[in-house]
C-alpha cells in the first residue's frame, strides 16, 4: 500500500526555520516553564506514532518542541483535523509536514498517508483523544492508532513500529501568558508483541495498554 502513495517531503528551509523558532522564541516567550521530562524514551530511528494527550491548540508546538527536531534530530509528521489545513495556515504546515482528517465525515485518505509513512520509517503525532478535553483526565482512546500501527507491522513484518505516550499538562485549563507546561514522555509501546491474535482482538488491546500507559503518565504529571 504505501509504495502507492506520493507523499510531499516538509520543506527543508522552513523546517530548519520554524523548528529553532518555535523552541527558543514562540514557546519561551508566552509560557513560564517548560518542563520536559523522559526524552531518553524517544527513538532515534524506526517508525514512531507519537501518541499526545490532548488539552490545547499549544499542544502542535508543544510537541515538535519535546520529541522533534531539535530534541531528536527527526521531523514529526501530523495529522490534523480538515479545519486547520485551510488557508494561509493550511499552506504552511502542510510544508511542514501536517495533512489533514476528516473528523465529522473520515475517509480511507488520512489512513493510507500515515501507513505509508510509518512504513518509510516516519515519526508521526495522532492525538488518540480525538479532540481537545480541559480535563485532567485521559478520557477513552480511539482504536484509529492501535489499527494504524498493527496494519503496517502485518504490511511489513519486523519494522518495528513503535507509540510513544506523551503526557501535556497546562497550569491552567485555558493556556494564557505565563502559563506553565509539563511533559512527560514514557517508553514506547511495541505494536509487535500483540500480533499474536485476532486484528480485532490485537487493536482492543494495544489500545487500553496505550491508554492504561498515558493514565499513568498523566497521573505523575501533576503540578505541585
Amino acid at each position: 500500500m504505501s509504495e502507492k502513495v506520493l507523499l510531499e517531503s516538509p520543506s527543508p528551509w522552513l523546517v530548519n526555520l520554524a523548528y529553532p523558532l518555535n523552541s527558543h522564541v514562540v514557546l519561551p516567550l508566552y509560557f513560564g516553564k517548560i518542563e520536559v521530562s523522559g526524552r531518553e524514551n524517544i527513538p532515534r530511528q524506526g517508525p514512531v506514532i507519537i501518541a499526545p494527550t490532548h488539552r490545547s491548540r499549544w499542544d502542535a508546538l508543544i510537541v515538535p518542541h519535546a520529541v522533534g527536531k531539535c530534541v531528536s534530530g527527526r521531523i514529526t509528521w501530523f495529522m490534523v483535523t480538515d479545519d486547520e489545513m485551510k488557508g494561509l495556515q493550511g499552506s504552511i504546515i502542510s510544508r511542514l509536514g501536517c495533512f489533514p482528517v476528516n473528523t465529522t465525515h473520515p475517509t480511507a485518505d488520512s489512513i493510507v498517508k500515515s501507513i505509508a509513512l510509518l512504513s518509510q520509517g516516519e515519526m508521526l503525532t495522532i492525538f488518540p483523544e480525538g479532540d481537545i478535553y480541559r480535563t485532567e483526565q485521559v478520557q477513552t482512546l480511539k482504536r484509529g492508532i492501535a489499527r494504524i500501527a498493527l496494519d503496517v507491522e502485518q504490511d511489513k513484518p519486523g519494522i518495528g513500529v513503535k507509540i510513544l505516550p506523551v503526557s501535556l499538562r497546562y497550569s491552567q485549563s485555558y493556556p494564557k501568558w505565563r502559563t506553565k507546561v509539563k511533559v512527560k514522555i514514557g517508553q514506547p509501546l511495541i505494536a509487535a508483541q500483540y500480533q499474536q491474535q485476532s486484528i480485532k482482538k490485537a487493536t482492543e488491546q494495544l489500545t487500553q495498554a496505550l491508554e492504561n500507559t498515558l493514565k499513568d503518565l498523566n497521573h505523575s504529571n501533576r503540578f505541585d
